[in-house]
């Protein structure tokens, strides 16, 4: 195991002997407020919202700024462009991009980034400044219904 990590495992004891005297006793609380608070927020928060984005609870470092990402779960019922209105000022501020879709019996994974051509019997995608396009191939088996999830730094 490496000491030079950047991501200690959060840990929070579960026990803690608060003392009797009341100043002892507040140090104490507040101590142990800020360290539920920080294991708390050093997780990958697991909210995958359709109506507007959320906090991720990731951490990119990109450039010396610290910057969160956000993420939102757009569904649809055929292959037209989804505008996704994120107000993105680089392309490469979408990280993570993933989805699925059924033809009513089976599910199926959407490919990310083919832009310039269909890939044989698959469907797929791939962002545009204000849209999600689909790009299908002939053999693709068809769409009922699905979902697109979509990940992005907030700031870039």
């Amino acid at each position: 195991m490496s000491s030079n990590v950047v991501n200690p495992v959060a840990f929070l004891r579960t026990s803690r002997n608060f003392p009797e005297d009341l100043n002892q006793l507040t140090v104490e609380s507040n101590k142990s407020y800020v360290d539920i608070a920080a294991a708390v927020n050093d997780r990958i928060i697991g909210l995958f919202p359709t109506t507007r984005p959320a906090i991720t609870g990731e951490t990119y470092f990109i450039t010396s700024a610290k910057q969160q990402t956000l993420r939102q779960v757009y569904t649809f019922t055929s292959t037209s462009n989804i505008p996704h209105n994120v107000q993105v000022t680089d392309p490469n501020q979408f990280t993570s991009c993933f989805g699925s879709y059924t033809d009513g019996t089976n599910g199926y994974g959407l490919m990310y980034g083919s832009n310039g051509g269909t890939i044989p019997n698959q469907i797929s995608f791939y962002l545009t400044s204000t849209d999600i396009v689909f790009e299908v191939d002939a053999g693709a088996p068809s769409l009922t219904s699905g979902r697109i999830v979509l990940t992005w730094l907030s700031n870039a």
